[in-house]
């Protein structure tokens, strides 16, 4: 029996069914042209998220999406701050950006969505404490609990100490990470001094 003609079409909603979402470039690679893209988007199979991204307009929106989407945009970008709180189910507030680290000579994106707050770090603080997780099929870089804790308190004029101290209160009590790694990793990233009183008071027997 003769096997199906496989269409352009076609392939484009396997590789949506199968990574989420994609940048036309990639989708040309797999022999995918513009026009076939922009058919889909006309007739509603494809969603088209933002300039080069698409996803199937039928898939789950994940709460963390629009991390995903930011990582392939920016794939050297870091999630950090309340975004990565956020993630790590720290604190309850909802970012109404994306919170993203990029080095100090780094090219800075702009785009319209998704929203995009940007902070640059030294090298040192830009490449310790990454962590890879999988949103929507990508691999998206984020920044661990202990190293997002030490950034909140580091950064007082961007994450506000009330929000700090609740992240650092929830991490404790789930168990996600302990003090001392907690301690440990602030103190590399210069964040001990404005943590100490803090995590001393709510791991203190007394």
């Amino acid at each position: 029996m003769t096997e199906p003609v496989r269409t352009q079409r076609d392939t484009l909603v396997a590789h949506l069914g199968d990574h989420a979402m994609a940048r036309s470039h990639e989708l040309r690679a797999l022999g995918v042209a513009a026009t076939t893209i922009a058919r889909a988007v006309e007739d509603g199979v494809v969603t088209r998220l933002g300039r080069g991204l698409y996803q199937l307009s039928e898939s789950e929106i994940d709460a963390n999406s629009a991390l995903a989407e930011v990582s392939k945009r920016v794939p050297k970008a870091v999630i950090c701050l309340t975004s990565a709180l956020a993630f790590h189910e720290l604190t309850n507030q909802m970012p109404r950006a994306v919170w993203i680290a990029i080095g100090q000579k780094d090219w800075a994106p702009a785009f319209d969505y998704p929203k995009t707050r940007i902070v640059r770090f030294r090298k040192a603080a830009l490449e310790g404490g990454i962590e890879h997780h999988d949103i929507s099929g990508v691999q998206v870089p984020i920044y661990s609990v202990a190293k997002s804790l030490a950034d909140a308190f580091r950064n007082p004029k961007l994450v506000d100490r009330s929000v700090a101290i609740e992240a650092l209160r929830t991490a404790l009590n789930s168990g996600k990470v302990s003090p001392a790694e907690i301690a440990k990793v602030s103190k590399e990233h210069r964040a001990w001094t404005r943590m100490q009183p803090y995590l001393e008071a709510l791991t203190s027997n007394g």
